[in-house]
């Protein structure tokens, strides 16, 4: 009996790990850092970037970068209509480029997608 109850501690435990949310986002810019606006969609599908799965990026300066701190997922369906699949958006963002990706800290979506970007898919 006490081995079944040590076997549940511990697969309770690893459950409870799994479910901890790693998103390192802040509600609001720093306001002592700067804040860039930015296109951001699906770094395989609008983007151009390498890859097998669908991951967030964004277009600073004309290069794109994999996106750290947030995820796809979080924005809705990434396959929809409107999706960072199909559509480019802007964001504004906070973060830095290291070892060629992007640490957001602050994400914002500040726009409706791109007509002309979703009528290219029609």
């Amino acid at each position: 009996m006490k081995n079944i109850f040590i076997l549940f501690s511990c697969c309770l435990l690893g459950l409870t790990s799994f479910s901890q949310n790693n998103s390192i986002l802040k509600s609001k810019p720093d306001l002592s850092k700067k804040t860039d606006t930015v296109e951001t969609a699906c770094g395989e599908c609008r983007l151009g970037l390498p890859g097998k799965s669908c991951d967030l990026a964004v277009r600073i300066n004309g290069k794109a970068y994999f996106v750290d701190g947030t995820s796809i997922d979080e924005y809705g369906n990434a396959h929809a209509k409107d999706g960072f699949c199909n559509a480019i958006r802007k964001a504004t963002v906070q973060g830095e480029i290291v070892d060629n990706r992007f640490k957001v800290t602050y994400f914002k979506l500040i726009d409706k997608p791109q007509t002309e970007e979703i009528k290219k898919l029609e």
